[in-house]
This record gives C-alpha cells, sequence and structure tokens, in this order.
C-alpha cells in the first residue's frame, strides 16, 4: 500500500533533533522526499543518514529561520533539489528566555520571538508561493500547549507560541482557494532536547512542567510526526486553519 505522502516532497526544519528528526523520519516512512533543515549541520546530517539507512530519500540544507535569505535559500535549494515542494513542517523553535516577565530582558524576548514566532513568519512567506505554483501542498507548524493557556514563566516562549496561531489561521484563510493548506500541531511536554532545556532553566520550571501531564507520562516525538503527517496528507484534505492538540489531555485537564 502506499504511504500518506507518497511521491511527495516534505521540508521539516529543525529536523536535526527531536520533533524534527521524528517528523523527517515519518514523511520519508511515508513515502516523501524529504528536505532536511537545521542550524545544527552534525544533527541534519544526522537525520539524513537515519532516513537513508531505513531505505528512505533525504538532502541536507543548512538554514537559520531568522534569516529572510537562508529561508529563500533553503526553499530555492529544496525546489532545485526535488522539483518541487507539498508538504512543510515549520519546526524549528527554541524553550527562549525564563523567569518572572520582569526580571526577562528585552534581548531574550525578542530572540525567542524571532526564532519561534519570525522564523515561523519567514517560511510561510517563501513556501507559500513555491507551493501555489506547484498547485497546492499543506503546511503545518508546531505550535504549543503553551499557544492556548498561560505559561508561567515561560512568557516569550508563550507570546512566540500564541502567535503562531494567529499566523495560521491567517495563512488559512488567506489560502482557501489557492489549494495551500496551513494548520498547527500543539505538542504538550514531549520527550526531546528542548524539554530537557527546559527543565535546566530551573527547578520551579520543571516542577510546572511534571505537575501538567495528567496521564502520567511525556509524550514521544513520533506521537507528535504522526499527526503532522496526517495534516499534510491528502487523508486532511478538508483540514485547513485547524490548531491540533497532542498532548496527552494536558490542556483539556
Amino acid at each position: 500500500m502506499a504511504g500518506l505522502v507518497d511521491g511527495k516532497v516534505a521540508l521539516v526544519t529543525g529536523a536535526g533533533s527531536g520533533i524534527g528528526r521524528a517528523s523527517a523520519e515519518a514523511f520519508a516512512r511515508e513515502g516523501a522526499r524529504v528536505a532536511v533543515s537545521d542550524i545544527d549541520v552534525e544533527g541534519g546530517l544526522e537525520t539524513v543518514r537515519l532516513i537513508g539507512d531505513a531505505g528512505g530519500e533525504a538532502h541536507f540544507i543548512a538554514a537559520d529561520v531568522t534569516r529572510e535569505d537562508q529561508v529563500s535559500g533553503m526553499i530555492a535549494a529544496c525546489l532545485e533539489r526535488f522539483g518541487g515542494l507539498d508538504c512543510a513542517h515549520n519546526n524549528a523553535g527554541i524553550s527562549g528566555a525564563a523567569g518572572t516577565i520582569p526580571s526577562i530582558d528585552l534581548e531574550g524576548f525578542e530572540r525567542t520571538l524571532r526564532v519561534n514566532l519570525t522564523g515561523v513568519f519567514l517560511c510561510l512567506k517563501f513556501e507559500i508561493p513555491a507551493m501555489i505554483e506547484g498547485g497546492g501542498g499543506a503546511i503545518v507548524n508546531t505550535a504549543s500547549g503553551a499557544g492556548l493557556i498561560a505559561t508561567p514563566l515561560m512568557s516569550p516562549y508563550a507570546a512566540s507560541k500564541h502567535g503562531i496561531l494567529g499566523l495560521t489561521k491567517t495563512a488559512a484563510v488567506e489560502n482557501a482557494r489557492t489549494g495551500v493548506r496551513v494548520n498547527a500541531v500543539l505538542p504538550g511536554s514531549i520527550e526531546t532536547p528542548m524539554l530537557e532545556a527546559s527543565f535546566a532553566l530551573g527547578p520551579e520550571v520543571e516542577k510546572m512542567i511534571r505537575a501538567n501531564q495528567p496521564g502520567g507520562r511525556f509524550g514521544r516525538p513520533e506521537e507528535v510526526a504522526e499527526a503532522v503527517v496526517w495534516l499534510c496528507s491528502d487523508r486532511a484534505s478538508f483540514v485547513s486553519g485547524e490548531s491540533m492538540l497532542v498532548d496527552g489531555g494536558a490542556v483539556a485537564r
């Protein structure tokens, strides 16, 4: 049987580890050729190797999503290598500055928004025209449960993830007639290097995160990746502007 995205070209940012790596592997497993992008060259190349070892096809493109020229170049390199772009997972992000709002410096706040929010904006800016040119496509942005609820001690992260939902919904409506669907996944606490980095921000942050798991466990990157690939597949052909929680019921509790 054909995979969910058989014959398609998929791009994943932040694909050098965590959810991005799992997403890239899932796209390849479901039949897509994958453009793997990350600022972390070593991690991105390892993802390409893992996909190749599993019988898939992938190509690494180094890019910093905060740089417009590099994002434009990333899309151009994908089109040159694979001849099109059908699916994109805009996943690159950081946990960012932590602390109470008065304690966070402006540089830390702005850097978090540059990576998490401006990065998604720039990816959309160049992905959408490429997909329209190719007859349509599907985009998934990585937001977070923190895009729906308050996240004490992580206000820059929460602000950036709330912003991603606004971008997602607006892009979906703007492209309702172009053949480009735009959705978001909202992971809860997932076993990734970013979660470990969040724990390192302080015992208060780790305590808050651990107390927020109604099912008693953290999610796995592969569980988020399954939702991403489905949203990019033709099985989700009438789904656009959706914010899909993948959090084990954490926000619903």
